[in-house]
């Protein structure tokens, strides 16, 4: 499974910006979908995770009321919404997918695929 992520690029602190990920193949109802980030010199970390159906979601404590996760089963591809951005938030941003996880707080031990990467830069 190849992920397509898109929708990076440079944003002012407190702004918005939409990543998109393509999910392809018949099958993408069967993973559990998250978004990490790695900054520079930091380790990858878990943003946010949503379920197969799309009605449980999860978020790390650092984004949690400022960014929001979401999936459309038809295209498919999954979504996160960020307002509020802070330099702090300046990273590379990877979708990623499980089928083996069973809830939506993401580890990265728990994904079996990864997108390519895409960089959001955030100006203060």
């Amino acid at each position: 499974v190849q992920l397509q992520a898109c929708g990076g690029g440079l944003v002012q602190a407190g702004g918005s910006m939409r990543l998109s990920c393509a999910i392809p193949g018949p099958t993408s109802r069967r993973y559990v979908m998250g978004w990490f980030r790695q900054a520079p010199g930091k380790e990858r970390e878990f943003v946010a995770g949503i379920s197969r159906s799309g009605g449980s979601e999860y978020y790390a404590a650092s984004v949690k009321g400022r960014f929001a996760i979401s999936r459309n089963l038809v295209k498919p591809t999954v979504d996160l919404q960020m307002h509020g951005l802070m330099p702090e938030d300046a990273a590379v941003y990877y979708c990623a997918a499980s089928w083996r996880a069973r809830n939506t707080f993401l580890e990265e031990s728990d994904m079996d695929y990864w997108g390519q990467g895409t960089q959001v830069t955030v100006s203060s």
